[in-house]
C-alpha cells in the first residue's frame, strides 16, 4: 500500500473494483446503487454497474472486493491543521494519516487556529493563510486531501484583503468568532466580501472553545449568514434547543454536527432537520485536533451515533459524512458518480457485531471495520489499524 505523498495521477491508470457486496452512493436520493463494479481511469470514476455491463479490460490495478461493501471516502468538514502531520494542540504526530485509517479521504480546515504565535495583524494572517493553502495542497499524508488556508477574520480587514486572498488561491475562512470579529454586522459585511470573491465561510456556534473565542448565539449566526453553521451542536458547549431550532428554521445554510460537541444537541439538530425535510443540509465534522484530542474514527462514530440514537437508516447516515458535505463544500468527491474522484472506502460489519451486515451493524451503534481505502484510484491503506476487524476484506489481485 502507498503511504507516500503522490499528488499527480497517471492519466492512463485504470482501476477495476469488482465483486462489491453493497455499494453506497453518498446521495440521499438513491443511497444504495444496484452495482457491483466500478471502473476508474486517471483517478476518476468512468463506469459503475454490473460487471458484465462495464469495460473492465486493460486494468492496471484490479481490486476484488470479495463481497465487501463500499462507500465514498468520508469527509471531515471541520478540522484544525497546523504544520504537516503534527498538531501542537496535543503534541501529536501523524494524526492525519491516522484519520485516513478511519476512512476519511478529505479534510476541510476551519482555521489553523492552534498555530503557536498565530498572527492577528492583517498582513500576518493573510500570509499564514496563503502559506497553509500552499503547504497542504503539496503535502498529502497517505494521500489525504486537505483543503486548508482558512484565515480567521479580524476587524481591520478591508474588502481588498479578501480579493488578495482569493487571487492567491485561498477558498475558505476560518471560524468567524475565533478572532476579533464577534458581532453580527461586522461578520455579515466580511462574509459578504468573502462570498463575492468565492471564499466559503463558517461560523463558530455556541460557547467559547479556546482562549480568545466567545459565545456566538443564534442572533449573530443568523445575521452573519455564513455558508456553514459550524458545530451547531457546540464546540464544546451547545446553545439552548430554542436557539438551535431558530438557526435551523431561520436560514438555509449548512448545519454542521461535530464529534467534539454536545451529543444530545446533535441528535436534536438531526431531528429538527428531518422534521423540516432538510436532511440534505446536515454535514459532519470532528472539530479536532482540540482540547479533547484527536479523533481518527470521529466521522465513523458520528455516523454510527446518529444512525443508532437518531433512528436514521445507516445508508442515509453515511450520506451526511460524504455526499452532503461534498455538495455543501463544492468538492469533486463524496459520491459514487461518473466523473467524480475515485475516493472510496471498503468497510464491513465488525467481526462479532450483533448486526448481521454493515448497515445493521451501524444501525446498532457498532463501528464497522475498514478493509481498504482508495484515493484518486490508488490503494492507500489495507486493513485499518484503528477499526475493529471487518468481516470481509478486499484484495488487490493485479497491479
Amino acid at each position: 500500500m502507498a503511504h507516500d505523498v503522490q499528488v499527480s495521477v497517471d492519466p492512463n491508470a485504470k482501476l477495476v473494483i469488482r465483486n462489491v457486496g453493497l455499494m453506497l452512493s453518498g446521495r440521499l436520493e438513491q443511497p444504495i446503487l444496484d452495482a457491483d463494479t466500478i471502473v476508474a481511469v486517471g483517478g476518476r470514476i468512468a463506469a459503475i454497474g454490473r460487471r458484465k455491463d462495464v469495460d473492465a479490460e486493460g486494468a492496471t490495478t484490479i481490486i476484488d472486493a470479495k463481497g465487501s461493501p463500499l462507500a465514498p471516502g468520508l469527509i471531515d468538514s471541520h478540522v484544525h491543521p497546523v504544520a504537516g502531520d503534527w498538531t501542537p494542540r496535543q503534541s501529536q504526530l501523524n494524526w492525519i494519516e491516522s484519520t485516513l485509517h478511519g476512512g476519511v479521504t478529505t479534510m476541510i480546515s476551519a482555521g489553523e487556529v492552534h498555530t503557536p504565535g498565530r498572527p492577528k495583524d492583517v498582513v500576518g494572517l493573510k500570509a499564514m493563510a496563503i502559506f497553509a493553502q500552499r503547504a497542504f495542497t503539496a503535502f498529502r499524508p497517505g494521500g489525504m486531501k486537505i483543503h486548508a488556508g482558512a484565515p480567521v477574520i479580524e476587524p481591520d480587514m478591508q474588502e481588498s484583503d479578501f480579493k488578495d486572498l482569493a487571487e492567491a488561491g485561498v477558498r475558505l475562512l476560518g471560524e468567524v468568532g475565533l478572532g476579533g470579529v464577534k458581532d453580527g454586522p461586522t461578520a455579515r459585511r466580511m462574509v459578504g466580501w468573502a462570498r463575492k470573491y468565492g471564499i466559503q465561510s463558517t461560523i463558530h456556534t455556541g460557547g467559547p472553545s479556546i482562549p480568545g473565542s466567545g459565545l456566538i448565539d443564534s442572533a449573530v449566526v443568523l445575521e452573519a449568514d455564513t455558508d456553514v453553521v459550524g458545530h451547531i451542536n457546540g464546540g464544546h458547549t451547545a446553545l439552548p434547543d430554542r436557539e438551535i431550532r431558530c438557526i435551523c428554521e431561520g436560514c438555509g445554510r449548512g448545519l454542521e454536527i461535530v464529534h467534539n460537541g454536545n451529543e444530545r444537541a446533535a441528535l436534536y439538530t438531526l431531528r429538527v432537520a428531518r422534521e423540516m425535510d432538510q436532511l440534505g443540509r446536515v454535514i459532519l465534522g470532528t472539530d479536532g485536533p482540540a482540547g479533547s484530542g484527536v479523533q481518527p474514527l470521529g466521522i465513523l462514530r458520528m455516523i454510527a451515533m446518529l444512525s443508532a440514537l437518531g433512528d436514521l437508516p445507516a445508508e442515509l447516515a453515511f450520506c451526511l459524512g460524504t455526499g452532503n458535505t461534498a455538495r455543501m463544500r463544492d468538492l469533486d468527491t463524496g459520491t459514487i458518480e461518473i466523473g467524480k474522484a475515485a475516493d472510496v472506502v471498503f468497510l464491513d460489519r465488525a467481526q462479532h457485531s450483533a448486526g448481521r451486515d454493515l448497515l445493521e451493524c451501524v444501525q446498532l451503534g457498532d463501528l464497522p471495520g475498514i478493509g481498504m481505502v482508495v484515493i484518486d484510484g490508488l490503494p492507500r491503506i489495507g486493513r485499518s489499524r484503528n477499526t475493529p476487524p471487518a468481516d470481509k476484506v478486499p484484495e488487490i489481485v493485479a497491479a
